[in-house]
């Protein structure tokens, strides 16, 4: 009973207390929006809208009501730098800093926003000493991210695979492409440099970082074969098979070279119809196509690509059997077939692109890292027919 009686006394001082709380709350909050001048609000509102140049404007006279805003500077500062008005931007966050009694996180804030604005200027040596001062804070993987993609684009790759490595997924081997591939811009610089073998102890680190790297594979077989090891070097490159057969198309004109080289061009034509038999492709089709018309003749070249545009049709490949089809007609035939074939080769230079899984930007030659969004292998060594409806 004594129970029962305390919660009706306590239930009523419960009540008033939240009613109270909530209040205050609700008052601190109605004063801040107050306080907050009419243009901070018009500006978010430009934003929503997508109207970046009016809520610039707008954000511009909210600094002027009211200098001491820090969430406004913020705003506008990204906005100038999403503009590439850089210098007012870095010149925006710098003001920010430079404030005596800012609190610690939005310093940390004002820091990363400067670097960011440095490193869309290309100041990259700037950028990269202000996320050095943002290691070791909460900040710490997001400048890590930062610094990645500036000794990226310095090409500072020992430095890269330092930074990808301390990042805190690297234990789940979500950079291990990455990484692989930094080890192999290694090794092409030694090979530049004609030091083979430290090309090969860096191949080494990126086979151990990602077994599956062909890249490495492939520089690997080209080290052996420019050391006349061919025989080492077509074992390298028919591993590739194993690694991800969709490459092959980069190492048939490799194994090409290696088999004529050998006097094993037939062992080496039967290797490579085995590889487009299980892998179709236009580049293997390509260098299949022209050893089979070198060693076998216009008939079986003409075969070969007659029955792989029935597996797989395309307007390269269709292309490829008017070619054959030019040197087996008769002559009065053959103007026209060559004006069909020249007419299919004009469409084609504009369509079969490489193309980025990551961002779609298309290209005539195949990169290793897409040069419009940096990604690494996200270009597929297939050639697209899609129509492109750019300029």
């Amino acid at each position: 009973m004594e129970y029962e009686l305390w919660w009706l006394l306590a239930f009523p001082l419960f009540f008033a207390l939240g009613w109270v709380a909530a209040r205050v709350d609700i008052r601190h909050v109605v004063r801040e929006s107050r306080e907050l001048p009419r243009s901070y609000f018009a500006g978010l509102n430009f934003l929503v809208n997508e109207q970046p140049d009016k809520a610039i404007e707008a954000f511009i006279e909210a600094v002027k009501v009211d200098p001491e805003t820090i969430e406004v500077h913020f705003a506008l500062g990204s906005l100038f730098r999403r503009r590439g008005e850089t210098d007012r931007a870095i010149r925006m966050h710098q003001n920010v800093l430079d404030r005596d009694e800012l609190p610690d996180d939005q310093r940390l804030q004002a820091l990363s926003e400067l670097g960011q604005d440095y490193l869309k200027a290309g100041l990259l040596d700037r950028a990269e000493e202000t996320f050095h001062r943002l290691r070791g804070s909460p900040l710490n993987e997001d400048a890590l991210r930062y610094l990645l993609e500036i000794y990226q684009q310095e090409k500072d790759w020992q430095k890269a695979i330092n930074a990808a490595q301390e990042l805190p997924d690297h234990a789940g081997h979500l950079w291990a492409r990455e990484i692989a591939n930094f080890y192999c811009e290694r090794a092409a610089v030694a090979l530049a440099e004609s030091n083979p073998t430290e090309a090969e102890r860096h191949l080494d680190h990126a086979h151990t970082i990602n077994r599956r790297c062909v890249r490495a594979t492939l520089l690997l077989g080209d080290i052996r074969a420019a050391a006349g090891d061919l025989d080492a070097a077509l074992t390298t490159w028919k591993r590739i098979e194993q690694q991800d057969p969709v490459y092959l198309a980069l190492a048939a004109p490799r194994i090409a070279d290696a088999h004529r080289r050998l006097g094993r061009e037939r062992q080496g034509l039967q290797l490579l119809r085995g590889y487009l038999e299980r892998q179709p492709s236009l580049d293997l089709l390509d260098t299949v196509f022209q050893w089979e018309l070198d060693l076998e003749g216009a008939d079986a070249a003409c075969r070969l690509v007659r029955n792989e545009l029935r597996r797989n049709p395309t307007l390269l490949g269709l292309g490829k059997l008017l070619e054959a089809l030019v040197l087996i007609s008769p002559t009065d035939a053959r103007q026209d077939l060559e004006l069909m074939k020249d007419l299919i080769h004009a469409h084609t230079r504009r369509v079969a692109r490489y193309r980025c899984d990551n961002c779609g930007f298309k290209a005539r030659q195949f990169y290793w890292r897409c040069p419009a969004c940096g990604g690494w292998e996200t270009y597929p060594p297939r050639r697209t027919e899609e129509y492109d409806l750019g300029p």
